[in-house]
This record gives C-alpha cells, structure tokens and sequence, in this order.
C-alpha cells in the first residue's frame, strides 16, 4: 500500500475532483446577489453583521484582489466564494450553479469539481511528499495510480518542483511550499482559484515569482481570486475590490 493509500484509508474523503465542466456562455464566473451573511456567537445576544448586502460579479480570466481591515468582512467572502461557508441570504452563482442552498455535501463536491484553494500557511499534508500531496485528491476521485502519478508529475513540472517532488513539506522553502500548494489547487483543473494571502509568508523576491505564477493562469482564462492587504500585491490584479463593515466601498481597475 502506498503512502497514499494508507493516508487515504485513515482519512476522510477530503475532496473529489472532476474534468472541467462546460462553462456557461455568460462572462461571470462567480456572481453575489444581495448576500448576506450573519453570525452569532453561542451564548451571545448580539448578532455580528459580517456581509452586508452585496452583489459582485466576478469575470471569467480576470485577476481580483480583495481588500480591508481586519473584520471589513473579505474573509467571510472568501469562504463563501470557496463554499466553506453558507450565506444567511442572497443568490450565489459558481460557473452557473446557484449554491447558496446546498448542504455539506453538495458544497465538498462543488469545492472538488470546480474551485482551487491556496492559503497562507500553505495547509499540505506533512508526512506525504509533494508528489503524494498533489495525488491524494486524484485517489478519491479513483484515478488509476499510474494516471495520477502522471497528472501530479505534469504540475509538479509546470511551478519547478520536479527535482523535490520527493521531498516532504518540511524540506522545502516557504517559496517551495507555496509552488507545490498551488500545484495541488491546480490538479482538479479548477474554474475559479481562491488565495488566502499568498505571499502574506513570503520575502518580496518569492512573494513576486508566486505572483507571476497567478499571472500565468490569469493569462490562461483562469479567474484568480486573491484577499490581501499588501497594495503591490492588490495593484497586480485586473480589480481591486475594497471592504469595510460588511459592504463594498469601491471596485476599481488600477
């Protein structure tokens, strides 16, 4: 049994992955309408308005960065564009499907088929390498092992990796690291990816070989989706969005 596998066996099924679907003719890959999204904490009378009413449309192959102080609400829009989060109400649109609705499992197969993450701590599975991180959602799926190993080996190749595909998170550089997670977000060959801070644990020099990663898949008519509060990360994009309170206070193109 390979690493994999014996990982496979002992975890839940975290994700399934899916050929691209048929996009629809429209030019939003993603669109909010009248979104809002409340909390409550437990015990707490008080209700914590984290979205507030908004509506956005995001363009397919357009770069966007969405910006705010802490607690302006881009999180909550983040998780919610990544359906790791419901909205208390309002319509959300991913590549035509309106999943505002869907339970857990309706959201963990959308998130496999159609979305690719990447976050600032990078979130890779420390005991398999980074070949066997980029093959574990392929396993779910039940891909062949010689045709994931294939498929891993391709992205590994495309971020340059190649040469520590066998070397395990620790062993890598935080540039490395960051390379080999959006691999992973790339292997389910995603509509729209989503990035939590990307180069938030970077130096400028590997913060800017990630950024011109994200260009590249831009350029390709992938739609990138990017919370930052650096203002050269968020002038890089097509748009940048701008929170506060729960609302949109601009959308601009730099």
């Amino acid at each position: 049994m390979s690493d994999v596998e014996a990982f496979a066996e002992n975890s839940p099924a975290i994700m399934s992955v899916q050929s691209e679907a048929n996009r629809p003719s429209t030019s939003a890959i993603a669109s909010i309408r009248k979104l809002v999204k409340t909390y409550r904490k437990p015990g707490a009378s008080v209700e914590v308005h984290a979205i507030r009413s908004v509506s956005i449309d995001f363009l397919e192959g357009e770069s966007v960065a969405i910006c705010g102080a802490s607690g302006s609400g881009k999180s909550t829009m983040l998780n919610i564009l990544g359906c790791l989060d419901r909205p208390t109400s309002g319509e959300y649109l991913l590549d035509g499907t309106d999943v505002s609705e869907f339970d857990d499992d309706g959201l963990s197969q959308i998130r496999g088929e159609r979305i690719g993450f990447v976050f600032q701590s990078f979130n890779l599975i420390q005991q398999l390498t980074v070949l066997e991180n980029l093959e574990v959602p392929l396993f779910y799926q039940g891909v062949p092992p010689q045709k994931r190993r294939e498929s891993a080996e391709a992205l590994i190749a495309r971020v340059g990796l190649t040469d520590r595909a066998d070397h395990r998170p620790m062993e890598l550089s935080g540039g490395q690291q960051q390379r080999a997670a959006i691999a992973r977000a790339l292997i389910n060959n995603p509509v729209i990816i989503l990035a939590d801070e990307p180069t938030g644990n970077l130096d400028t020099a590997t913060g800017d070989m990630i950024l011109e990663i994200f260009d590249e898949l831009r350029a390709e008519g992938r739609t990138v989706i990017m919370v930052t509060h650096e203002p050269d990360v968020a002038e890089r994009c097509d748009r940048i969005v701008t929170m506060r309170d729960g609302k949109i206070i601009s959308d601009t193109r730099p």
